[in-house]
């Protein structure tokens, strides 16, 4: 699911889709596609609408990444199961896959097509534990781990659950057969409650992996540093370099874990105490300090300034 708007991760999302949001200098959806292709689940199609043509110039037909990749471009947003089934035809007669292209995980993708399989549910819906259920929509399950309801950021005193529904699906083809008969259909919404209705079987999975929907400037950059400090697995692109190894940039004074993208440039008589993240083609100048912050593609701190706990960016840049 590549189709949405991310307007809260603005202003970062006005010229681009979130999914091509980099993260550790990657873009959020080749993180989730390098996912796809560890699972062996190489047949990938996305839903775009939003600057669509950037998605689809960046990735191509995803060889690069090991995987078979085709879209679905949607001229008007479908929602969450209307993009699902507007591409009914391709998913086949098998239980398949559903994730959202914009957040972070290394979630166990067999291990939740294994419970899926056993359960024998019509649906079964990764979720995640977290302490702050006021940011999430969460499922409220039986210890049973059937579904039995869901709350939409409940205030924490009223919570049912810790449970964070995380996006990931694995489904049935009969879903379908749960599906309003409008255009714009949602899973939580729409699709979901109808289960819950007609009293069919479905349940969690509870994950114990990473998982950050990304949802927020906070929650961005904190992916980001999570990255570095191997909170989570996947990819970064550029040079890691760790300061507790001894590998640290020529003339810096560096603690901590710097990643460094390509034609990134930092001055003399710099300090940068990570984690930190240099985009490509960054610039940190002389005398200047950063210390757990993300410079994005072509983003500068200027000679003796200073960035702590913060997001630099370039306007134009993020793609460049």
């Amino acid at each position: 699911m590549a189709a949405g708007l991310g307007t809260r991760l603005r202003p970062l999302t006005y010229d681009i889709p979130k999914p091509m949001v980099p993260v550790a200098n990657r873009p959020i959806m080749e993180h989730i596609l390098a996912l796809l292709a560890r699972h062996d689940m190489g047949e990938v199609i996305a839903n775009l609408h939003w600057f669509p043509e950037t998605i689809h110039e960046h990735l191509g037909d995803g060889s690069r990444l090991g995987i078979d990749l085709s879209y679905s471009h949607e001229e008007v947003l479908l929602g969450t199961a209307g993009g699902v089934r507007n591409v009914r035809e391709f998913l086949g007669d098998e239980h398949f896959c559903v994730l959202a292209a914009d957040a972070l995980t290394d979630l166990d993708l067999g291990a939740l097509v294994s419970e899926h399989r056993e359960r024998g549910w019509i649906a079964t819906l990764a979720t995640k534990r977290v302490p702050n259920v006021s940011e999430y929509g969460v499922v409220v399950a039986g210890s049973d781990g059937r579904v039995q309801g869901f709350q939409e950021k409940p205030d924490p005193a009223e919570a049912l659950s810790d449970l964070a529904n995380c996006m990931i699906y694995v489904l049935e083809p009969e879903i379908f057969d749960y599906f309003p008969a409008k255009r714009e259909v949602d899973f939580a919404l729409d699709v979901f409650p109808a289960l819950l209705e007609h009293d069919v079987p479905f349940g969690v999975h509870v994950a114990d992996a990473y998982w950050n929907d990304v949802g927020s400037l906070p929650e961005y950059l904190q992916g980001n540093l999570d990255v570095l400090v191997g909170a989570v697995d996947v990819e970064p692109a550029g040079e890691l370099l760790d300061a507790e190894t001894g590998a640290a940039l020529d003339g810096v004074e560096q603690s901590g874990r710097v990643l460094v993208g390509e034609g990134a440039r930092v001055g003399d008589d710099v300090r940068l105490d990570g984690p930190v993240v240099l985009g490509s083609g960054a610039v940190v100048g002389a005398g200047a300090r950063v210390r757990e912050s993300v410079l994005l593609p072509g983003a500068e701190v200027p000679a003796d300034g200073l960035l702590a706990g913060a997001i630099a960016g370039s306007v134009g840049r993020m793609t460049g």
